[in-house]
């Protein structure tokens, strides 16, 4: 009777584990939706976040706070001209209410007058550098925040005049 028990006792414990065991492996419930709470006599539908704001350019908050509109701004530049070359990104910034006097760009072309692989421009904000960059040697538009430089500028090496 002993070994019967025994028997017995691992075959429960043998069923037990694969039912445990399984339980992990089954779908799950599809979700039901929305119910109604015994004291509510209406279901509320689920809620959608609200889509947000496009960023604006808030001048007294940090270039980092500001960073998505400074990359918004260069996002359209680059979708309505894929071929942008620093004015392009200039005149955009300028128009998004940037100060021009705290620009700096790269130029387009190389001293031997090939396109340059990418173009560099920054602005110098609330004391920090929004700096991007655009071409086909940077893969595409990137940017960053970066402290200046022990110059006061952004960017490093010759630049070009921004003096249109």
């Amino acid at each position: 009777m002993t070994s019967r028990l025994g028997t017995t006792a691992v075959l429960a414990l043998a069923g037990a584990a694969i039912i445990v065991g399984t339980a992990g492996c089954t779908a799950p419930s599809p979700d039901p939706g929305p119910t109604l709470a015994p004291s509510s006599p209406v279901a509320t539908a689920p809620t959608t976040p609200a889509p947000s704001a496009p960023p604006t350019l808030r001048p007294t908050l940090s270039a980092e706070e500001n960073l998505a509109y400074f990359d918004a701004v260069n996002l359209a530049v680059v979708a309505a001209n894929a071929s942008a070359g620093g004015r392009d990104f200039i005149d955009a910034l300028v128009a998004a209410g940037f100060d021009k006097s705290q620009m700096e760009v790269t130029a387009d072309r190389t001293t031997v007058d090939l396109q340059a692989d990418s173009v560099q421009f920054a602005v110098l904000f609330q004391g920090e550098c929004l700096i991007g960059q655009y071409g086909p040697a940077s893969d595409g538009y990137h940017s960053a925040v970066r402290p200046p430089l022990g110059t006061g500028g952004c960017l490093v090496g010759q630049t070009r005049p921004i003096d249109w």
